[in-house]
């Protein structure tokens, strides 16, 4: 028993770490292009790296934990992370950063993979629902912090003056995975048995659903949601300064981790509302609700601007979970590939924010940003089309059955 508390708070800890580290990237963007000269199309590879690493590795990540166990995954994740970091620390050239970038990627990326196999392993499947909703607070509540420490380290008196402060934050880093990979390496971790939508699947499985037009379909829309979230979340700082001259180690930061945390209570509201309405309503709604503050924060007043791109964050909350559960629903075998192939769409989070810098160079940053409209539509579009096997279940269908199954 005692074992397993361990386990389930180093769970926990993993949580935090992958979300804080993941969520520099944002408030760090106008600070690197400041630092070193850059366009904001150079900018946009920053995201770019990062979460090409995440489509590239999502697959073979869920090969290595079937083969091999979570230790040696955690293992590799947190030596992966360690690398990007240490390059970064000690070669802080943009060149080195795109590339450590990527390379912690792939570390987080398998992190991810591994965590929530493991979650249901300790904590049993009885609970396994609640820890997963405690780590994705966790990961919040990491979202909302991580950009107010780095206002805090870009405000320490004679930050300014210092070239490259920000780097002080990899070197932290360090430490944090060496312990992680020491802690790793003495836990009692207990085997794992994939489910049978974790395992990765075989060659021929993922033939048959890349031939799947509604796999195909559903796969775009996971690109549409991390794209969204991904562009603003790491280029409303940038529109904040630029548009508006809001500091960005100041609002352009709280705005950010405000985005995140509004993030995490929207998720908890759609908790509730899923045991009220159908998935495709609360999705229809939330969406509605995005293009509105979307367009506010692009087009509105400094201070419309400045409280719309965190509220955008609270409509954006229920998207993955519905569009990833809508994609599951959809299929009626080969839930793991599926899975693999519908994470692969977290390339999303690469392209997309990687456009906006291209046409933000040549039209403004928010003529790109207008992109995000595009990919909003296309997650509205989710509710018209998508035709689950499976709806989720409100007290509404529960009393029904209820009233069925009585004599």
């Amino acid at each position: 028993m005692k074992s397993r508390v361990i386990i389930i708070c180093y769970i926990m800890l993993v949580w935090f770490v992958v979300s804080f580290v993941t969520n520099l990237i944002g408030p760090l963007m106008p600070i690197i292009i400041r630092d070193f000269h850059l366009s904001l199309g150079l900018a946009g590879f920053l995201p770019f790296s990062f979460f090409l690493a995440y489509g590239l590795i999502s697959i073979p990540a869920g090969a290595l934990v079937e083969a091999r166990g979570p230790r040696t995954t955690l293992l590799t994740a947190f030596g992966l992370n360690l690398l990007g970091c240490l390059a970064i620390s000690l070669y802080p050239s943009y060149a080195v950063v795109i590339c450590g970038l990527f390379v912690i990627g792939l570390g987080m990326a398998m992190l991810q993979v591994v965590i929530n196999p493991l979650t249901r392993a300790t904590g049993g499947e009885g609970h396994f629902s609640f820890f997963s909703v405690m780590g994705q607070l966790v990961f919040g509540l990491a979202s909302f912090v991580s950009p107010l420490v780095f206002s805090r380290l870009m405000r320490r008196p004679g930050a300014e003056h210092e070239a490259l402060v920000w780097v002080k934050l990899y070197w932290a880093f360090l430490v944090v995975y060496t312990a992680l990979i020491t802690l790793t390496a003495w836990l009692p971790l207990p085997r794992v048995e994939l489910a049978e939508s974790e395992r990765a699947g075989g060659l021929e499985a993922y033939q048959k659903l890349i031939s799947d037009r509604t796999v195909r379909l559903f796969f775009l829309g996971i690109i549409a949601y991390v794209g969204t979230e991904q562009s603003l979340a790491n280029w409303m700082s940038q529109f904040l300064s630029t548009y508006h001259h809001f500091q960005p180690t100041q609002e352009g930061a709280h705005a950010v981790g405000s985005f995140w945390g509004l993030m995490s209570l929207g998720c908890l509201l759609g908790l509730v509302l899923l045991k009220l309405l159908d998935a495709k309503v609360v999705l229809a709604t939330f969406t509605l609700g995005a293009f509105i503050s979307v367009g506010l924060a692009l087009f509105g007043s400094a201070q419309a601007s400045l409280v719309a791109f965190p509220v955008s964050g609270f409509f954006l909350s229920v998207m993955w979970s519905i569009v990833f559960s809508l994609g599951l629903n959809s299929v009626s075998r080969h839930h793991g590939a599926l899975s693999g192939i519908l994470c692969t769409g977290i390339l999303g989070g690469a392209v997309v924010p990687l456009l906006v810098g291209l046409v933000g160079d040549r039209f403004g940053l928010r003529i790109g940003l207008v992109s995000v409209f595009a990919t909003l539509a296309y997650i509205l579009s989710v509710c018209y089309w998508a035709r689950p096997l499976v709806h989720n279940e409100t007290i509404l269908t529960n009393r029904r059955r209820a009233s069925w199954e009585s004599p």
